[in-house]
């Protein structure tokens, strides 16, 4: 979940909403890699999830990685709700999860660089305290009612508004934990090619990725629940959106069905003011019931931005979403994946080849069995775990011609399609085995 952003000041002209996406447009020069992850905070001698406040909680590690290695807080009222420092982030997701939103970053091994640093100083600081982080999909075991809530006046707008409209909402928001990489675009078309490649492989991500078996104490029937989730959650702001492979799809045409998203609040003056089902259209033009004649700024826009969720998401750069977390080697695998099929032009070309055939029933069909089958779902005619040899040949071809040795991050994908076995897979067969069906040896081996 975002921090509140910084677009700009009043929005003067409607174009100005595509414009703000348009400035995301770069030279390839100047195309960074910035990776995101969630993991869960728990306690050691009890398994439970991780407070927000006392001696042993998510405060007292800000407070440690604030006073040893010099992030500086960021408050909403009188509480730390995340940490900055050069170019990067750590934020809060509802239940605690402890989200890195790395710097943008100019190659892969760089990305490893700052996972390895920041799980260095996670470490220093939480290991004394006896928390550690463990990095799955979905809580493994934890009711909805044993888990924190975090002092954000945005969750709590949110959480009151997903159960009005989905059914699993949520858990979404306090179960789940995810692994997402930004990449930049160059163009309005090359955005668009980006978009159409990085939805239809989505559900490729999906199965290499999926991580999150178990869920209430007992497996749950899919190999990712987070995105079993995902599937039933708010329809007006989620999917595979199938107008993006429409003729006609641009700037402009992802900016109409943002504004037709029900809004969620405004920020104001350090406090988020409740617009939940209001209308952007209505702000823009000075009848939002929540601020009555008042119009938007760009930063209420890039704050609009940020509460659509589909499969990848398009703002100043593209946001590919389709991941459970993972262990270290995974949360590297995700970006090296999508920067080489990306970032070498002819490893995207061959991308959009591969999938251009495939029409929205297929894409959603490969959606749903990637989340209960992993590697081994199929879809009408198309087998995904050929489909995904074939994406990360392409992106294993992307990388190498990067020159930089990047090739060798995609090893754990590489070894998942020699098993057949996802990370999940692994998981539910140490359950049925040495486990004996207890969930609780999950907690350190899934552990950053």
């Amino acid at each position: 979940m975002s921090i509140p952003q910084s677009g700009g000041g009043p929005i003067e002209s409607f174009d100005q909403l595509a414009g703000f996406l348009a400035a995301g447009c770069k030279p390839k020069s100047a195309w960074r890699i910035g990776t995101e992850h969630e993991k869960f905070g728990w306690l050691t001698d009890t398994l439970a999830p991780l407070p927000y406040a006392g001696d042993r909680s998510i405060s007292a590690v800000f407070a440690g990685l604030i006073d040893r290695f010099g992030w500086v807080p960021l408050r909403e009222a009188e509480n730390v709700i995340g940490l900055s420092r050069n170019g990067a982030n750590i934020s809060l997701e509802p239940g605690g999860q402890f989200e890195l939103s790395g710097a943008p970053l100019s190659d892969l091994h760089e990305v490893k660089a700052e996972l390895d640093n920041h799980l260095a100083e996670v470490e220093a600081v939480a290991g004394p305290l006896g928390i550690r982080f463990m990095s799955l999909g979905a809580a493994p075991d934890w009711t909805h009612d044993q888990m924190p809530v975090m002092p954000k006046g945005r969750y709590r707008l949110m959480t009151d508004y997903m159960d009005r409209v989905g059914t699993h909402g949520t858990q979404m928001m306090y179960r789940t934990s995810t692994v997402q990489v930004n990449l930049d675009f160059a163009s309005e078309a090359d955005m668009v090619l980006k978009l159409r490649v990085a939805l239809a492989l989505q559900p490729v991500a999906t199965a290499l990725f999926a991580n999150s078996p178990f869920f209430e104490g007992r497996p749950n029937g899919h190999r990712s629940w987070r995105s079993r989730i995902w599937r039933d959650l708010d329809a007006s702001r989620t999917g595979m959106l199938p107008f993006v492979f429409e003729d006609g799809m641009g700037f402009q045409r992802y900016v109409d069905w943002v504004l037709d998203v029900p809004m969620y609040f405004v920020f104001r003056d350090g406090r988020y003011i409740n617009a939940l089902g209001q209308s952007f259209r209505d702000f823009l033009k000075g009848e939002l019931p929540a601020l009555p004649g008042e119009r938007p700024t760009l930063s209420d826009w890039a704050d609009h931005l940020t509460t659509v969720f589909p499969e990848a998401r398009a703002k100043r750069y593209i946001e590919m979403r389709g991941a459970d977390a993972g262990d270290l080697p995974h949360l590297v695998a995700l970006p090296a994946f999508w920067t080489g099929l990306m970032y070498d032009q002819g490893a995207l070309d061959a991308a959009w080849d591969l999938v251009k055939g495939l029409d929205a029933e297929t894409r959603e069909g490969l959606r749903v069995a990637a989340s209960v089958s992993a590697l081994k779902a199929e879809a009408g005619d198309v087998k995904l775990v050929d489909l995904a040899r074939s994406a990360v040949a392409l992106s294993h071809a992307g990388l190498a011609a990067r020159g930089l040795g990047e090739e060798r991050h995609l090893a754990p994908l590489v070894e998942s399609l020699r098993s057949g076995n996802a990370q999940a897979d692994r998981w539910l067969a140490a359950y049925d085995g040495v486990w004996g069906g207890s969930l609780a040896p999950i907690y350190a081996a899934s552990s950053l």
